[in-house]
């Protein structure tokens, strides 16, 4: 029997024409995109359920959370660590910034050529159409970029709750002692808020459950090593964007069993595309759900995609805090930041450390070609790109670059591109 959220959503805001509108949109996305592929594995039911209750049940855990004195935690970025978010007995979710929704305001507000990320995210707040957005006690944003920095003093009229982190610009000791001075605020911040005292224990139980959460997800990397590919692409990537807002003990037991199923379909030989299908490791931009454009496109042009060097992918998850037998708790901050400090985001300059891991994974992930997906306008990753594709093709690894936005207008082209880069890595 389907539960009735409207008064829910009502009472958190939305506009629930405009919300009804966005589901409509949303749910036959996903079932011309998801649900229309052949040879899925069982355990993405389970993923299948998170998504037909994206704006329903999992909102409905939040607010009991609130309920029963808990903090909800919203956030834009991965450099938001989640593990002192736990540490207060805190949620963390991710925040909606992944269609093209409500630009138009968004537009009165911010420059026309501003990255469909950050209109997203303010879309979603004059769209009214975000839950999660509207049952977070503290949203955290971030300085990853200027584009960001700048648009948080904006959205910061908005949205009550807005705390803001800065971060380096520079792999250096003294960006390294930023971070951790802006991390020690967060603490302070969420220790204020909730009443409760981060302790090494509690600490430590935070960064063992991501770390387990993490875990799982480097195990379902790996098994999309092998040939034919046990999992498609589409559905890797929405494991990845479901870890963001999951109650993170229920994900990390899905994703194992997901995992114990894709260990006997690699042992039968059992793959969604035949062996010869050509691999392709998708490198660059954030995509937030519901952005699927490109990896549908993709996946329709007979190839599969093996891997995402991106932040909703091994970007985001690839390193683990090392927690040991340390018991002091300035020793497990330090071990915290340190953890933080290796996400290669392109924000970073120099930033060799990214080119050196997309190199890896096409190797580890027995990859053709490589394509570098760039949202429009997202200056960090565009600037960088050239220097990947240059440095990439050098070594003899095909590459495509791909510009675009959240808009489908330019589907066409880009599958027109594509194809014929699949042609080009099949020889």
């Amino acid at each position: 029997m389907s539960v009735d959220y409207r008064p829910m959503w009502s009472q958190l805001g939305l506009d629930l024409n405009a919300h009804d509108a966005l589901l409509s949109v949303l749910g036959k996305a996903y079932q011309d995109i998801f649900l229309a592929q052949t040879d899925r594995p069982e355990g993405m039911k389970y993923f299948d359920f998170v998504m037909s209750e994206v704006h329903g049940l999992r909102i409905k855990e939040l607010l009991d959370a609130k309920a029963e004195g808990r903090k909800v935690i919203g956030s834009y970025c991965v450099f938001v660590p989640e593990e002192l978010i736990l540490a207060v007995d805190g949620v963390s979710v991710g925040l909606c910034a992944g269609a093209e929704f409500a630009f138009a305001e968004a537009e009165k507000l911010l420059p026309r050529n501003t990255c469909a990320l950050i209109k997203s995210a303010f879309g979603f707040k004059l769209g009214k159409v975000c839950p999660y957005l509207e049952a977070c006690d503290l949203v955290v944003g971030e300085n990853t970029c200027d584009g960001k920095k700048k648009a948080y003093e904006t959205l910061d009229d908005l949205i009550k709750n807005l705390y803001v982190i800065d971060l380096p610009q520079m792999k250096s000791e003294s960006g390294k002692a930023l971070l951790k001075a802006e991390y020690q605020k967060f603490a302070a911040k969420l220790e204020e808020m909730s009443g409760k005292t981060i302790t090494a224990e509690r600490l430590r139980k935070g960064i063992e459950i991501v770390n387990n959460k993490r875990k799982a997800l480097h195990r379902l990397a790996a098994l999309r090593n092998a040939s034919p590919a046990p999992i498609s692409g589409l559905d890797a990537l929405l494991v990845n964007q479901i870890s963001f807002y999951d109650d993170p003990l229920r994900f990390t037991n899905s994703v194992n069993a997901l995992c114990d199923e894709l260990e006997t379909r690699i042992k039968a030989a059992q793959g969604v595309r035949p062996q010869q299908t050509p691999r392709i490791l998708v490198s660059g931009c954030p995509m937030a759900v519901p952005n699927w454009k490109l990896p549908w496109i993709v996946e329709t042009s007979s190839a599969v995609i093996v891997g995402e060097e991106s932040c909703v992918g091994e970007r985001g998850s690839r390193n683990l805090t090392q927690d040991g037998s340390d018991t002091r708790l300035d020793l497990l901050m330090d071990n915290l930041v340190e953890r933080y400090f290796k996400v290669d985001c392109a924000v970073f300059t120099p930033n060799p450390d990214r080119l050196q891991h997309i190199r890896e994974m096409f190797a580890t992930h027995n990859a053709q070609g490589v394509i570098h997906y760039n949202l429009q306008f997202c200056q960090p990753y565009q600037i960088e790109s050239g220097g990947v594709e240059r440095q990439l093709e050098d070594a003899g690894i095909p590459t495509l670059v791909i510009d675009t936005d959240y808009s489908q207008e330019d589907a066409g082209q880009i599958r027109t591109r594509v194809e014929a880069f699949i042609e080009r890595i099949q020889g």
